[in-house]
């Protein structure tokens, strides 16, 4: 349903319409694609036809159910986000790039090519038969490979870095290749949806569970084969097969949104004044930096200095969200900035969260004083936390906190 305004004759939209089958991109811990009608159908409630701002998008999945309708502002401080963010948001005419993924592919194997003429040695096979002293080796042998200086080959970061770790040398390399072939695109719209496709394949061969946190180490036949299992994936198919899901999903977008990587207070200051924000902050006391960063790497592809076992970047970003010290300071800031702004502000949070409800309500009303309307509801959630066994999703309560100015 849409209203026109006599004042200035434009068309305002009074209620938000959502696709419900949003291609996803990477496995997300606390993902809320299962939430999105929930959270429209909230947002609505005090929707008026101004601009929406996703805060925290994590993998932008609400820009990819309503950015199709309206002007959204999508914000996180990590960068991968943006690329997920620009890749649904993105205006395409995918006429003008037939057969795009076979092109990637094409200029990749060039670099496939390359590397392995260059090093002839570098054969790292998983063959039948092989037992766990001699997995461990292969597996170690990779691993070893940041030390060693790849001069000869200009994009080597993921076969450096990641080698035996989270993914395979092979697996490393055809990483490298199809980032390599993506700067061909790079001044295009199209750059966004080659990298997420890669950031999909990444997800989807990866012998961890899911995010980057840790990688497994075979302790055991099972374990071993587990891993291999992962090994043999070829990352070359799960690209092109989102890539070409994603083109089937996007196309002409002409809306003028606003893609950020900022601290969520920089964005809520160039928010203009009545936004709608939805605002999605971390929960727990781990920083996603931490389960993410291989994916900001890609992004950035700057030859990060790494550390510890699980190649962390030495430069992630710590959320006050995730600090006990700090999280009731947060909330404080983001609610001062809304009754600044006079924002509109649905808050999603967990009762697994740093703080409670209670106390979230709490501050909203100090800040807000009694210059809004503040209310909250509740659903009940299978949230996902990522686990290996037992613990691949939990059940929780989803809160909303909605604030309206009167």
């Amino acid at each position: 349903m849409s209203i026109v305004s006599e004042e200035n004759n434009i068309e305002l939209r009074t209620r938000i319409e959502f696709k419900e089958s949003v291609p996803h991109i990477i496995k997300y811990m606390g993902s809320k694609r299962d939430l999105v009608k929930y959270l429209v159908d909230s947002i609505n409630e005090i929707y008026d036809g101004e601009v929406v701002c996703d805060l925290f998008a994590g993998t932008s999945v609400l820009s990819g159910a309503i950015g199709h309708n309206i002007v959204m502002y999508s914000n996180d401080i990590q960068q991968y986000s943006s690329v997920f963010a620009k890749t649904y948001l993105g205006n395409y005419d995918w006429k003008e790039y037939p057969d795009l993924a076979e092109a990637i592919i094409e200029n990749a194997q060039i670099h496939v090519d390359n590397v392995k003429n260059l090093y002839p040695d570098f054969e790292f096979n998983y063959t039948e038969g092989i037992t766990l002293n001699e997995f461990n080796a292969l597996e170690q042998q990779q691993q070893e490979l940041i030390y060693f200086n790849f001069e000869d080959i200009e994009n080597h970061l993921f076969l450096k870095n990641y080698s035996g770790t989270y993914w395979s040398f092979e697996q490393c390399l055809w990483i490298d290749a199809i980032r390599t072939a993506a700067e061909e695109y790079l001044e295009t719209p199209v750059y966004f949806p080659i990298l997420s496709s890669l950031m999909f394949a990444m997800a989807y061969n990866a012998q961890s569970t899911g995010h980057y946190a840790q990688y497994r180490d075979a302790n055991n036949l099972y374990s071993m084969n587990s891993i291999i299992g992962c090994r043999n994936k070829k990352i070359k198919p799960y690209f092109k097969r989102k890539l070409k899901e994603l083109i089937q999903f996007t196309g002409s977008n002409e809306l003028n949104h606003n893609i950020s990587s900022l601290d969520y207070r920089d964005c809520l200051d160039i928010l203009p004044n009545g936004t709608l924000v939805y605002a999605d902050p971390p929960y727990s006391f781990v920083h996603y930096s931490r389960f993410y960063h291989a994916l900001e790497t890609l992004v950035k592809y700057d030859y990060p200095t790494i550390q510890y076992k699980g190649r962390y970047r030495n430069d992630r970003h710590q959320s006050p969200f995730c600090k006990r010290t700090e999280v009731v300071g947060a909330f404080t800031e983001m609610f001062e900035k809304v009754l600044q702004k006079r924002l509109k502000l649905v808050l999603s949070y967990s009762n697994t969260g740093m703080i409670g409800l209670s106390e979230i309500l709490e501050i909203a009303k100090n800040t807000l004083n009694n210059k809004f309307e503040v209310y909250t509801k509740e659903v009940d959630y299978l949230h996902s936390t990522m686990g290996r066994f037992d613990d691949k999703s939990r059940e929780v309560k989803e809160y909303l906190l909605i604030a309206k100015p009167i």
